[in-house]
């Protein structure tokens, strides 16, 4: 299956998604190799930890106004970071997927340029919250579906990114995640991704021009995921052909794909195995320089010795945080702007949740600083590449300094250790004013495979 829409039949013996439902459907957790398993609980730990963070996030209270304007105030599904405060299901989804991407530090599958847990883990847990008590088994291996699905969707294009994947290609996986959590038969699925193709949508404007909207429309694809499923459930009919037809998500979507070695990988290739951690709350693009810049600091560099840093990288870094530093600048366009970034992490060697303040953003030093810092784009063909990049720092006293980036810190061939894990989860804690919870959070982790209401029992955690 191609990009080209001529190629399409009005009928296909097995469609592109109905294979990928099947798979979805089929998902079952004893079945799953152990490192998949260890890397669903892991991922889902970081995901909830990161988006008790995302409760101090900018604009998060006032997002939090607004879900509250729309489902009456109050619902029987948990927000996270919000203790005693719930919505509608469909709502706790957007608050929480939300609050997840909005600071920039949630999981993600490198090749498929998405943050898949961020729309996924937020559908599953606001529809377990809803339909009563669910095995912890059986939240894990729908989210294992979820990810496959966003990530198969992300691996099979071939072209340079177009709309916002976390956001496009999530809604599907969070849909394929919760008719697995249903167990719900393959005509249900069907219609619930035809009535999700409806709902799908999210403009790389946001991103260009450093806006919240990134994170908005990852929450909303979160909620239209919950709204896809209530109608099919409801017996409503939907497009059947929604992957590859004419008209469907892929042909709209992406410039050029080749679906069929993507889908015979699935139940074969378990992409949950292939998240990497964010170490840094900041996008993924710029974590290559920041480790390389962190290198060169460990063997002697200092701020005072810097005349100029360029990062030579492929395409999408540039794109994707090769923006420039400015005065006025918010923390959606900070995150996203290697100059400033590289600025922060010559200064203080880290890059915190913290450096994204009204007062670290309009630091006349740092800024200063920061124009010193560039990317420059290398050729390279992939583009969904993020390495190989070089980091070149020129010094005053002319001479360079280089340092290669073959690998990104936090994936999963060079994985965050365990304690950089929990010390990840912990300070994400704090930052939401729920330091208290870690030991308790950890715990529910470990005991998730043998929980029989996995949802109630974080519900009891969280409201603490």
């Amino acid at each position: 299956m191609s990009g080209d829409p001529s190629t399409f039949s009005k009928q296909t013996e097995v469609s592109a998604t109905d294979r990928i439902l099947d798979h979805a459907l089929s998902v079952e957790w004893a079945a799953l190799p152990a490192q998949v398993q260890q890397a669903a609980t892991t991922f889902l730990h970081d995901t909830l930890c990161v988006g008790v963070a995302g409760r101090a996030a900018p604009d998060a209270d006032a997002v939090w106004r607004a879900v509250q304007g729309w489902c009456g105030g109050s619902g029987p599904c948990q927000v996270l970071g919000r203790p005693g405060e719930g919505a509608s299901a469909p709502y706790a989804a957007f608050i929480n997927a939300y609050q997840i991407h909005a600071q920039e530090f949630d999981c993600v599958h490198e090749p498929a340029v998405a943050h898949p847990m961020a729309t996924v883990a937020s559908a599953v847990l606001a529809d377990a919250d809803r339909t009563g008590p669910r095995a912890g088994t059986e939240l894990l291996a729908s989210l294992v579906a979820g990810v496959d699905v966003v990530a198969t969707l992300g691996v099979a294009v071939t072209t340079p990114l177009r709309f916002f994947r976390p956001a496009t290609a999530g809604l599907f996986g969070s849909v394929a995640a919760l008719c697995r959590l249903r167990g719900l038969p393959l005509e249900v699925a069907r219609a619930a991704f035809g009535h999700a193709l409806a709902y799908a949508a999210g403009t790389m404007q946001a991103h260009l021009e450093g806006k919240p909207t990134l994170a908005l429309q990852v929450a909303g694809a979160a909620r239209s995921a919950l709204v896809a499923l209530d109608l099919a459930l409801a017996g409503i009919d939907a497009p059947h052909h929604v992957i590859d037809g004419p008209f469907g998500y892929l042909p709209l979507f992406e410039s050029g794909f080749e679906l069929d070695a993507a889908l015979a990988e699935l139940g074969q290739r378990w992409r949950m195995a292939e998240l990497s951690w964010k170490p840094f709350p900041t996008g993924r693009a710029a974590h290559g320089a920041i480790v390389a810049l962190r290198q060169l600091m460990d063997l002697g560099l200092t701020e005072s010795q810097v005349e100029q840093v360029i990062y030579h990288a492929p395409p999408l870094i540039a794109r994707l945080v090769g923006r420039a530093a400015v005065a006025d600048m918010r923390p959606a366009h900070a995150r996203l702007c290697f100059p400033y970034l590289g600025a922060v992490v010559l200064q203080r060697r880290e890059v915190g949740l913290e450096d994204f303040t009204v007062d670290r953003l309009s630091d006349e030093k740092t800024l200063a600083l920061a124009q010193r810092l560039s990317v420059r784009a290398d050729g390279h063909p992939d583009p969904a590449a993020f390495v190989p990049a070089l980091l070149e720092v020129r010094l005053v006293d002319g001479r360079s300094l280089h340092q290669r980036v073959e690998r990104q810190f936090g994936a999963p061939e060079w994985p965050l250790s365990r304690q950089q894990h929990l010390d990840k989860a912990q300070a994400c804690l704090a930052f939401g004013g729920q330091a208290h919870l870690h030991d308790a959070l950890s715990a529910w982790i470990t005991s998730l495979p043998v929980q029989r209401d996995a949802a109630g029992s974080l519900r009891g955690i969280l409201s603490r």
